[in-house]
């Protein structure tokens, strides 16, 4: 059903208006008045439209109730002392009129007959039945474009959502027309990027867009590729400046598209985590599987594996992304203090507590705590994490008051955790608590094929973070080493080493020598490797170097030296990935092909 809204500053316009158009309206079509002031009929507004044969309006709404409602057209009458912001994006037309508004029948007289050809000409003349077609007309193709289109206004109340949206959320435009986006997609439908969950100020002024997985009504989980732009108010053709109206969002189904990339390798990064390696598509399937659910995780890796990151993409994943994901490293703390930053402390309850402070776990209500090196806490204070992780309840340090949370559990680690229950150095409940889904995290060393990828991220990070105003690269020398190098630190150690060498080449690519020591001497017995000194991104594509006086040149690659050991070393280190052993030793695949039929007999002796 179709609405129109008379709006006035005075009520007499408005109900007159409206009463004159439901008299000529069809069923279909919705009535209703609205006013800035009070909203009330006098006596002699009756008076006189009864003399008229004129049936007063059902709906007389006041000026919050006409912001809180959506129309398909208003229709100011007479001049409004205050303009709403209409929600829904009606059509807008003005009624000028030159008598007054009253409440004597004088008044009442003079606003008849203007206000009847007005409303005469609506309907009689083509007016509304134009009005209703470019609506409709604009409906129809929003309907029919393949994006899913969603709007809302400030309040989040959803006024748009367009039949692929239906087919994507799996929710009727009749389920979701007129409700707060939260109420209809209790996971947070926009995910963490819609400033409409975090107060109005925080809505970006420009469009924005990102990636998202979204629980749909049958509860399946879709990967979304998400755009929000802002709802601007116009005065006449002309924007009012940063004065929002609302957010329309289009987003389509990119679930099709991210499992065939993951399947065929070619997915190079997920919530912030990057690696396309086998071991790595598998990470990012379980984050997508995990992330759906509360269920405590235990994240299991060395030193500058990326864990915490594995564990904020989980939490960016999930329902509860538009709370807090509060991290805590348990090893940095003693005992004294964990307590008081885990639980919180009233004031009082030690030397130093002048006031009462929240504890993580109540910062972390509603979305997750990251309990880092949990393995490194002690036995006392591990008993005392067991009854809140059991519960949910907890007291502040030398507080009485119980506090219950809603908080997710995610822990890290590197150490094993299995042995130092069996050591008597962790509590075996605790363990089976914290661990109902276990996650080992890779090191670098084991996903060496990731190694060009992160290169190229981790340049590109400096480079932001540096300011710098040149585009920094390795060698396919340093590239050589980086894939033969052992990399104890993992992806920490990595982007050290890069932070170093960016500094030492001085805005050349990055050679042998401008490597820490430690990691050229650890490798000074390692055999020949292949040397081509090319510029390198880790796209595998030259780049060009400038010199003095606008000339530019590449430099010469020497000769690659490929054994038939280095090809074996190469082949076991990619677990036979003949394509990947290829791009380690610096030769193209028909090259390497000619090499294993040249040392063919070398391999199966």
């Amino acid at each position: 059903m179709k609405s129109i809204l008379f709006f006035s500053s005075d009520m007499l316009c408005a109900a007159m208006a409206a009463a004159m158009a439901h008299a000529r309206a069809t069923q279909d079509l919705k009535i209703v008045a609205g006013c800035v002031g009070n909203p009330v009929i006098t006596q002699e507004i009756l008076q006189f439209m009864r003399q008229k044969g004129l049936k007063i309006p059902s709906d007389i709404l006041s000026l919050e109730d006409v912001e809180s409602r959506v129309f398909d057209i208003v229709i100011h009458v007479g001049r409004a002392t205050l303009s709403p912001k209409f929600s829904g994006n009606p059509i807008l037309v003005q009624w000028n009129l030159k008598q007054e508004a009253g409440y004597t029948e004088g008044c009442c007289g003079a606003l008849y007959s203007p206000l009847n050809e007005l409303v005469t000409h609506l309907f009689e003349e083509g007016y509304l039945a134009a009005l209703l077609q470019a609506r409709r007309n604009l409906f129809l193709i929003l309907d029919n474009l393949r994006e899913g289109i969603m709007a809302h206004d400030l309040n989040r109340r959803i006024f748009y959502f367009n039949k692929a949206a239906e087919e994507i959320t799996g929710y009727k435009k009749e389920e979701v027309l007129g409700r707060d986006c939260h109420e209809v997609f209790p996971n947070k439908f926009c995910g963490k990027s819609c400033g409409f969950c975090n107060g109005i100020n925080k809505i970006p002024l420009s469009p924005y867009s990102y990636d998202i997985s979204v629980q749909t009504k049958d509860g399946s989980q879709k990967r979304l590729g998400m755009s929000v732009v802002p709802i601007f108010a116009f005065e006449g053709e002309e924007k009012k400046t940063e004065e929002v109206l609302g957010v329309l969002a289009t987003f389509v189904d990119n679930t099709r598209e991210f499992e065939l990339s993951s399947r065929l390798g070619e997915l190079k990064e997920f919530a912030g985590i990057v690696g396309n390696s086998p071991a790595m598509l598998e990470l990012y399937e379980i984050i997508r599987d995990v992330a759906n659910s509360d269920i405590p995780v235990l994240i299991q890796g060395e030193s500058g594996t990326g864990k915490e990151l594995v564990a904020a993409a989980i939490h960016n994943e999930s329902h509860r992304s538009q709370h807090l994901f509060v991290p805590v490293n348990c090893a940095a703390l003693p005992d004294s203090l964990l307590e008081s930053e885990l639980f919180g402390h009233v004031k009082g309850a030690f030397t130093g507590a002048i006031r009462d402070k929240k504890g993580r776990f109540e910062l972390a209500d509603g979305g997750t705590l990251f309990l880092d090196e949990i393995g490194d806490i002690s036995p006392a204070m591990q008993a005392k994490l067991l009854r809140v992780l059991q519960d949910g309840v907890f007291e502040r340090v030398g507080g009485e008051k119980s506090i219950r949370v809603n908080v997710r559990i995610i822990s890290a680690t590197n150490k094993d955790l299995r042995e130092e229950v069996k050591a008597g150095r962790f509590r075996e409940d605790l363990f089976y608590r914290i661990c109902v889904m276990p996650i080992w995290l890779p090191p670098l060393r084991e996903r060496a094929a990731d190694i060009p990828l992160l290169v190229e991220h981790l340049l590109e990070r400096i480079k932001k973070t540096s300011s710098l105003a040149y585009e920094p690269s390795v060698t396919h020398e340093v590239m050589d080493i980086f894939l033969q190098y052992h990399w104890p630190g993992n992806v920490r150690e990595l982007m050290n080493c890069l932070q170093y060498a960016v500094v030492r080449a001085r805005g050349r690519a990055m050679e042998p020598q401008h490597l820490p020591s430690a990691i050229l001497s650890a490798l000074k017995d390692s055999g020949p490797m292949s040397v081509q000194a090319r510029p390198f991104n880790t796209s595998g594509q030259p780049l060009e170097r400038r010199l003095k006086g606008n000339e530019s040149l590449f430099l010469r690659p020497r000769t690659s030296i490929v054994t038939p050991q280095r090809i074996q070393e190469a082949l076991q280190r990619f677990n036979g990935n003949r394509t990947l052993a290829a791009k380690a030793l610096g030769v193209s695949r028909a090259t390497f092909y000619r090499l294993l039929n040249k040392y063919d007999s070398t391999f199966r002796d």
